[in-house]
């Protein structure tokens, strides 16, 4: 677009960055995305593209072969790819939160073993943390890890894994009872396993079964998994940091950078509505004349375009934020919850604006009008977002006395 969603003050190398990406976008991902989406097909040759770009070490450090930069770099280039689809964005979401929480948090052995096969694109990541029952309360998580010698057993279910059949490695969330005796605090009793595996669908090591893809309206391409561990042995050297106890800290500090990744996608989304609705508008006739010239129809353009600029500068403050050092789960937050609810609103109006063919499978706003819904609820719903802004909002307001 010529104007909406521009970033002040980024560096050379950003703008560089970005511009090689919209240009991948443009070239290798838009001409064929709705296509292999309908099809639901895993876009290989996207996903090869990316790792020459250096996409999956984009937030790995210089020291491990990555690029070292910002996660608002790694934000707006997710805003870039999710533009052309959404589904290859969640592809670099998953990994990127297992190469940050390592990096994180992850020993010196760890990083050093992980981070530069990550940053290659040789290792890819996921993340699992839901499970069947689950929903939004990550304290009643039920799938547990025993302590046996030198290794941990871990048995239980999980569930919406992204990524869980190409992945080669699993960030897993699990109870561990071992030294937190009766009455601690759930979220004080869990611990990250970083469990490496085989890609593909079946048992994929001894004791570790993803039994295949998850039939979704929207998000196609990427798969979408259950994991399911039955007797998993896992090295002690394993546990993420070292330490038990310390999973939920680890879980909730990722998926906290992972809510700028999605309010980037919303972002992205948006803006692909608002190219495709600016575009039809122009292009269709009634009445003698385009559509954009009713008044109705740019009333409809305005609102796109403001919510496709308020969404993306929140977007860009929670990342910023984020890379002050600062706590920005207030900013994080917003944004997510902001450009998910605009994403879908701007989506719908795009869809409106097609009429009859915004139906149509021939047109890409079909796509795009099945794939916003799942950003409503990626990384917390509406509702998680209200609460945690809730929350935050009566600490920086607590009245004294």
């Amino acid at each position: 677009m010529a104007r909406l969603a521009r970033t002040e003050g980024l560096t050379d190398i950003q703008g560089e960055i970005l511009s090689t990406v919209r240009d991948f976008v443009d070239k290798e991902i838009i001409p064929v995305a709705t296509e292999l989406e309908h099809r639901d097909e895993y876009p290989t040759q996207i996903v090869e593209g990316l790792k020459e770009l250096g996409v999956f070490g984009l937030m790995i450090p210089e020291e491990y072969g990555g690029l070292g930069e910002s996660l608002l770099t790694y934000a707006l280039t997710v805003e870039e790819i999710a533009r052309g689809w959404m589904s290859v964005s969640g592809i670099i979401n998953t990994h990127f939160i297992v190469a940050y929480m390592l990096k994180q948090h992850g020993t010196q052995e760890q990083k050093d073993y992980f981070l530069p096969k990550m940053a290659a694109g040789e290792i890819r990541g996921a993340f699992s943390m839901s499970e069947p029952a689950l929903g939004s309360d990550v304290s009643a998580i039920s799938s547990k890890g025993v302590r046996d010698g030198d290794e941990y057993v871990l048995n239980g279910q999980k569930m919406w894994l992204t990524n869980g059949g190409s992945s080669t490695l699993v960030a897993v969330l699990c109870r561990t009872d071992e030294g937190h005796p009766a009455g601690t605090a759930p979220h004080k009793s869990m611990t990250t396993f970083l469990v490496e595996k085989e890609a593909g669908f079946g048992e994929v090591r001894p004791g570790l079964t993803i039994p295949g893809k998850i039939e979704k309206m929207g998000y196609k391409g990427v798969d979408t998994t259950e994991l399911i561990m039955d007797g998993l042995r896992v090295p002690a050297d394993r546990v993420l940091g070292g330490e038990t106890g310390r999973g939920f800290y680890h879980m909730m500090d990722g998926v906290e950078v992972g809510r700028v990744n999605v309010a980037a996608r919303g972002c992205g989304v948006a803006q692909r509505a608002f190219e495709l609705g600016v575009a039809y508008a122009q292009q269709r006739h009634t009445f003698g004349k385009p559509i954009a010239q009713h008044q109705a129809i740019q009333f409809k353009l305005a609102e796109m375009a403001t919510k496709v600029e308020a969404a993306h500068a929140m977007m860009v403050n929670a990342a910023r934020k984020k890379d002050s050092g600062q706590r920005n789960d207030l900013e994080a937050g917003m944004a997510k919850y902001l450009a998910s609810e605009y994403c879908k609103e701007v989506v719908e109006d795009a869809f409106r604006i097609h009429g009859g063919y915004g139906f149509s499978k021939e047109y890409e706003i079909e796509r795009l009008y099945r794939e916003a819904p799942m950003l409503l609820i990626g990384e917390g719903t509406a509702e998680i977002q209200k609460m945690i802004i809730g929350r935050r909002l009566l600490e920086e307001y607590r009245i004294q006395g």
